[in-house]
């Protein structure tokens, strides 16, 4: 049965292929290569699989161009959409800081006016006083004017009754015509001022009820001044909130901890306090204390994040190429940020530096230490522009980009780490991205 399969394979070889002899003459001799129709057929198929294969790989090739083209295009229009989002985020973070601004503003007119106010409420009771002292006096007198009016009536008629019995002697009596002028003038002046204090009474009525009503809208205006500055620290303060706790911060400790290094006291923010007679505060003093509450607040995590790494070591346009994780079985402890050779690279947070200097497979390496325990460290750099022990700024230039260590081409390794421990550099990074 092989036998007869195998004759049948040869002849169809042979049919294709038949039997071909390649001669080879020399001077001397004259040899024969024989090529059988197996070996034909083995050198056909093996031109033609390398044909075939080159075949795929030129369109292996051509595919990978035409796609490393459209990955280029993607990566180009990714990084015009973040470099808008980043520019929109600055105008954000602009109007923010102007609505802020204007906020504080608008609170130190309203405790100017608050302070008028409250001037303007001590000088009408001290009137009220006076006046009703006044009134209590004037009262006094008009009684002690009636007395006197009705004892000098009495008087009158008995001198009168006197006249009528002693005849014309009597009624030239000096002393009595004096006494009688002495009473009409005092009945005068008495009447006199009695209108007086009554014309003014109405004055004070009529002037209580307008200050009343200029008061109704003080404190109405006061009112709208306040709801103002609320929402504007609600908008403010809450963004900043998540974004401690998106990055794993707890806003209170990170509050206390800022607060004991700014620990001063006097100035605008310090708390009111109008009552001097050991009495509760009002509701707008209450009030009012509150929002100062809420802009120390504004004020302490404003400095919290200078001091927390909550920006991009880069400013220049630039890719990411690894994130952080596990690759090839090990941690890969950080971000890479791949860019052209000598790109500016800026520290993302005040701090001191501790390390500036070669550092095996991180190359030419800065490590800053900042807050709360955070340092961050920035690898592979061509050149290191500050030294061990100076102080830096959020956004101060530290080095440029290079190769150096291990590395396989120019990049930045950065990174951060909280107690000693690697953390994702990217918590920090998006949890201030709708913040600044």
């Amino acid at each position: 049965m092989r036998t007869r399969l195998a004759i049948k394979v040869h002849a169809l070889l042979e049919r294709f292929f038949p039997e071909r002899r390649l001669f080879l003459k020399s001077d001397n001799d004259t040899r024969f290569i024989r090529l059988r129709s197996g070996t034909q057929f083995v050198a056909v198929t093996g031109s033609l699989l390398v044909v075939a294969w080159a075949i795929v790989a030129t369109a292996i090739l051509l595919i990978d161009s035409i796609g490393a083209g459209n990955f280029r295009e993607q990566a180009k229009r990714d990084l015009q959409t973040y470099q808008e989002r980043l520019n929109a985020l600055s105008r954000e973070r602009d109007a923010r800081a102007a609505e802020a601004l204007a906020a504080q503003e608008r609170f130190n007119s309203a405790l100017v006016q608050i302070s008028q106010m409250q001037t303007q409420l001590l000088e009408s009771e001290t009137r009220r006083r006076e006046m009703e002292t006044g009134l209590d006096v004037v009262q006094a007198t008009l009684r002690d004017a009636m007395k006197a009016r009705e004892a000098a009536r009495n008087e009158l008629a008995a001198i009168q009754s006197t006249e009528a019995g002693n005849g014309p002697a009597a009624a030239a009596d000096p002393i009595t015509e004096t006494t009688l002028a002495m009473l009409s003038d005092a009945l005068s002046d008495t009447a006199a001022e009695r209108d007086k204090v009554v014309a003014d009474a109405q004055d004070a009525l009529i002037h209580a009820d307008e200050m009343a009503l200029e008061i109704r809208l003080m404190e109405e205006r006061n009112d709208q001044i306040f709801r103002q500055l609320e929402e504007a620290m609600t908008v403010s303060v809450k963004p900043l909130d998540k974004m401690f706790s998106a990055a794993g911060m707890d806003p209170d400790r990170i509050i206390n901890q800022v607060r004991k290094g700014y620990s001063g006291q006097g100035g605008p923010l310090t708390p009111l306090s109008f009552s001097t007679r050991g009495e509760m505060p009002s509701a707008d003093t209450m009030r009012a204390n509150r929002i100062l509450g809420e802009l120390d607040k504004l004020n302490i995590y404003r400095i919290a994040a200078q001091k927390a790494p909550f920006a991009l070591p880069l400013r220049d346009a630039f890719r990411y190429t690894s994130g952080f994780g596990a690759r090839w079985g090990r941690l890969h402890a950080g971000t890479d940020f791949a860019a052209p050779h000598g790109t500016p690279i800026v520290s993302t947070a005040d701090g001191v530096v501790t390390h500036a200097g070669w550092s095996s497979g991180y190359g030419q390496l800065v490590k800053i230490q900042h807050e709360f325990g955070i340092e961050t460290r920035y690898g592979h750099m061509s050149k290191i522009r500050v030294k061990v022990g100076q102080r830096v700024s959020r956004g101060e230039r530290i080095g440029d980009m290079g190769n150096t260590g291990r590395s396989t081409g120019t990049h930045l390794h950065y990174e951060v780490r909280v107690g000693g421990k690697p953390v994702n550099p990217m918590i920090y990074i998006k949890a201030a991205k709708d913040v600044f």
